[in-house]
């Protein structure tokens, strides 16, 4: 009996600090939220060459579910461009079904990983990184709104202007509801009533109001049909974690707390499952929806779970309505979260950070404003950054010194690691060196094999010459490391 109790009391307690604690702003931010996700999963099912309504059903059944087992209140997932310009080559060789199956087999791989603590991977992306990350990002969301002018006339650029102006203009005179709202209610409002001829939500594709049902995929269920889907689910899942861990990231500096990594990939594999029998295709953490959440007020997780559940009731109730909203307001919207977005101090600063950051950063921009991909400029960068760190430690210094007893002591400074392997081999001169050689490494660590090889081979040279080499002033640390490595020479703490 006190068991339940407690368990109840827990899951109060759950309820009250994940849904209940925020309430007004999670409810009229999932609102601004669910407007906006409509014409981005119109155009990512386009962009991965499926029904719009693919889409739309996966980023309602998405919200829904990583409401309850993400691990990042108050960031919303739904579909993205990151996942739908992976999934065009499935759907375009085997159809969407091999689509739905392949989402079903990331969500279980994300799963996976998240068991695995894969959030920590997160903790070796470099802050330059994360930086060119959200510009790149911001960029990428301004720029792709201009395709929505092509063709377009004054009245649109008048529907844009209002919007911009109600978004900055109405905080400014109180902040009870998301000005973002309230500008595509009233754009949308002065549109139909003026009968402006200007291009809607209904034009970008078609909305059919019908829930999503469970949907087994129709695949053979056989080792060929896995080893098919496999290399895309594979790229699916790598590629969702990335974004859902940078965009968690974000969210912890926006609003100054913390996240569980482990669980919000768990939390996105659970929803990629549910969502792949539910006829949607795989999705993760979007950014831009997540700021106007963050911007809004959306703290918890009821302002994910009402931006789902309202996108469903859009579609299924406010169809007809839904598809009279003007592009205009949206893309103000957008370009809302593109201002915001974007980390201007990062210019200022520009030519204060280390110039190696500072390239890794640009560079990152660049990569993923060509490619439009995410995933490959977050991975350039963090290669990058390894590789000017590794250059930055691969230093030794040294210096020598005669010991009483007529011998040669060499003290050696830095990391022995494999980029100061040939260095360090290179520091002694043994053929000029006396018979007794002191090797101190008391200022100096060795990190990996590389190292205790390096070590091993300057004890065995000598050894070849006839001379005898002493190892002082190892740690524990390095010790441990030469010992695993299987080598033995004169050593002495």
């Amino acid at each position: 009996m006190k068991k339940n109790r407690s368990g109840f009391i827990l899951f109060f307690q759950y309820l009250k600090q994940g849904f209940f604690g925020n309430v007004r702003k999670d409810v009229l931010s999932g609102l601004t939220v669910a407007f906006a996700l409509i014409p981005e999963a119109i155009a990512f099912s386009i962009m991965a060459g499926v029904d719009p309504m693919v889409g739309l059903y996966a980023s309602f059944t998405i919200a829904v579910t990583i409401s309850f087992f993400g691990g990042r209140p108050g960031m919303i997932s739904a579909a993205t461009g990151a996942m739908a310009s992976l999934m065009g080559p499935i759907v375009a060789k085997y159809g969407v079904e091999y689509l739905f199956a392949a989402t079903v087999l990331t969500g279980v791989l994300q799963w996976i990983l998240g068991i695995c603590k894969f959030g920590r991977f997160i903790t070796f992306v470099p802050h330059s990184v994360i930086i060119g990350f959200v510009n790149a990002l911001a960029i990428v969301i301004f720029m792709a709104q201009l395709p929505n002018f092509r063709g377009e006339s004054w009245p649109m650029y008048l529907i844009l202007a209002g919007s911009l102006l109600i978004i900055y203009g109405l905080p400014r005179l109180t902040k009870a509801v998301p000005s973002a709202l309230v500008a595509i209610i009233v754009m949308t409002i002065i549109a139909a009533i003026t009968g402006a001829d200007v291009r809607t939500v209904g034009d970008m594709g078609e909305i059919s109001q019908t829930p999503p049902f469970f949907h087994w995929p129709q695949v053979p269920l056989s080792w060929d049909m896995l080893l098919t889907i496999l290399p895309y689910s594979l790229a699916l899942s790598i590629v969702g974690i990335t974004e859902s861990l940078l965009t968690a990231t974000l969210v912890d500096e926006l609003t100054d707390t913390k996240s569980d990594k482990n669980r919000e990939i768990r939390g996105q594999g659970i929803a990629n499952v549910i969502n792949g029998f539910f006829g949607g295709m795989a999705g993760c953490a979007m950014i831009g929806q997540t700021v106007i959440n963050v911007k809004s007020g959306g703290r918890k997780r009821l302002s994910t779970l009402i931006a789902g559940v309202f996108l469903l009731f859009l579609i299924l109730v406010l169809g007809d309505v839904v598809k009279q909203i003007p592009m205009g307001a949206l893309v103000g919207v957008m370009f809302m979260v593109s201002f915001g977005t974007f980390d201007w101090s990062s210019l200022r600063t520009l030519h204060k950070v280390p110039r190696g950051d500072a390239v890794v950063m640009v560079v990152t921009v660049i990569i993923v404003v060509i490619t439009s991909d995410l995933a490959i400029g977050v991975v350039a960068g963090i290669l990058m950054s390894a590789v000017s760190f590794a250059w930055k430690m691969a230093k030794l210094q040294v210096h020598t010194t005669a010991s009483d007893t007529g011998g040669k002591r060499y003290t050696v400074s830095g990391p022995l690691f494999f980029g100061t392997m040939s260095h360090f081999i290179q520091l002694f001169d043994v053929q000029r060196d006396p018979e007794h050689i002191t090797v101190d490494l008391a200022s100096s660590h060795v990190w990996d094999q590389s190292g205790a090889n390096a070590i091993a081979k300057v004890v065995q040279k000598y050894a070849e010459a006839g001379k005898k080499v002493t190892i002082i002033g190892l740690n524990q640390e390095s010790q441990t490391v030469v010992d695993k490595a299987g080598f033995s020479f004169v050593s002495s703490h």
